[in-house]
């Protein structure tokens, strides 16, 4: 039997990755323009690092991670999130040392989750993640929110909606945390077991709960925006007004909680409206997580950020029917006619290629006819036939493909004709 992919990964391939690679390059572009600095972390790390950072009550940790021991003993797992390895590295690398705070940063790369595949959801998916650490400025949360909700709708999308919550600092969430237990506790027995573990150690969890989301007592939890202390209202408040000076709109969602027990105070999901997403309508989420650069053993140094799955946003692009300007087709083909002409291609094609034009030549010893049928389809702006008459004379027509009009150019001098004509320039 042939050997198959693994479940929950995917090959990309040929017409569409050109996809992605618009994509990422607008989401550096962006990033160049917030003056955020790309970052490349391992793809595995130790595995201590995502309990410590993540939480050991949240469903990645306790049954999502790709974990492995390697050969010297340790437990190492794939990355199932990238803001933990991330900070891991401003902390173990001393950035925040550096005189420029915050530390701006941005990563691309795949991430690994073991779950039940299904549209949207991959074992294997890549994330596009953004981290300002160093600062507790509300006008830096309302930067990473109009960083992600620029990206979105410059690629586009429209129907985007942006739904906030302040999650509070540590009094208010413990003062919250308190109000979720006692209101939980006497029928905890009706949850989930997951969410019964929860109940003493983070009952926030219980919020984002998938199993028991219809549960009555969900709907008269709590508020947190009811807990929050006069530091928190104020800075939520200040986010807000940063938010709307922008002209970003948006609702406030106090049931917002997020999956991961790093988040405070800020709190943010961008979400899509319209059909054709199936029952996934958040395309990415974030927050504040004050506090993880300590517990990952360095100094106080506040942060944010967001992350968002490449794969569902090309998922929604192709719902609204959005056609990225990829580039397409070649600048030239060159169609060989005769062994001579077939050896003098190569160093032709070297010279072409070396301008910056996309070219290319039969490899195939196909007839010319064949030839020319290959150009069609790879659908070249131009053909040059080059066969001995051209050779001796030093002179070649070309052919543009789009109205079969046709010119005469010198050999020496086709590098600068196509550049002009494609603007390679």
């Amino acid at each position: 039997m042939a050997v198959q992919i693994p479940r929950g990964t995917q090959d990309i391939l040929p017409g569409t990755s050109e996809k992605w690679q618009y994509v990422e390059n607008r989401m550096r572009d962006i990033c160049r323009a917030f003056n955020y600095s790309e970052i490349r972390t391992p793809i595995f790390e130790q595995t201590e690092l995502f309990q410590r950072s993540v939480g050991d009550t949240t469903d990645i940790v306790q049954k999502e991670m790709y974990t492995f021991e390697d050969k010297g003993g340790r437990s190492m797992t794939l990355r199932p999130e990238g803001t933990a390895s991330v900070v891991r590295s401003y902390v173990e690398n001393k950035r925040f040392g550096l005189p420029d705070q915050p530390d701006k940063l941005y990563y691309i790369g795949p991430m690994f989750r073991y779950e039940r595949p299904q549209s949207g959801r991959m074992r294997q998916f890549v994330q596009f993640g953004v981290e300002a650490i160093g600062s507790d400025d509300p006008s830096i949360d309302a930067e990473v929110i109009a960083l992600a909700m620029e990206l979105y709708s410059s690629l586009g999308l429209k129907g985007l909606k942006l739904v906030i919550n302040s999650l509070g600092d540590k009094e208010s969430r413990e003062n919250h945390k308190q109000a979720l237990i006692e209101h939980f506790k006497p029928s905890i027995e009706e949850f989930c077991s997951d969410c019964q573990q929860r109940l003493e150690k983070n009952p926030l969890r219980i919020l984002d709960c998938k199993k028991d989301k219809d549960h009555p007592l969900m709907e008269t939890a709590p508020s947190i925006l009811d807990y929050l202390n006069e530091d928190s209202r104020r800075y939520f408040e200040k986010v807000q007004a940063f938010l709307s000076q922008m002209g970003i709109s948006f609702e406030i969602d106090p049931g917002l909680v997020r999956g991961l027990d790093y988040y405070n105070n800020t709190a943010f999901e961008i979400m899509i409206e319209g059909e054709g997403f199936g029952a996934i309508t958040t395309l990415t989420g974030g927050g504040r997580y004050n506090g993880l650069t300590e517990e990952l053993g360095g100094p106080e140094a506040p942060g944010i950020g967001f992350a968002l799955s490449i794969e569902r946003l090309l998922m929604a692009l192709s719902a609204q029917n959005v056609e990225l300007p990829v580039e397409k087709g070649l600048d030239c083909y060159v169609v060989t006619m005769g062994e001579k002409a077939e050896t003098e291609a190569v160093s032709i094609l070297w010279d072409l290629r070396r301008k910056g034009l996309r070219v290319e030549k039969d490899y195939m010893q196909k007839k010319i006819k064949a030839q020319f049928k290959a150009a069609d389809r790879m659908n070249a702006a131009y053909t040059v036939v080059i066969g001995e008459d051209e050779l001796q004379s030093g002179e070649v027509s070309i052919k543009k493909m789009s109205d079969g009009s046709q010119e005469k150019t010198a050999i020496a001098d086709l590098a600068a004709y196509l550049t002009d004509k494609t603007g390679r320039e």
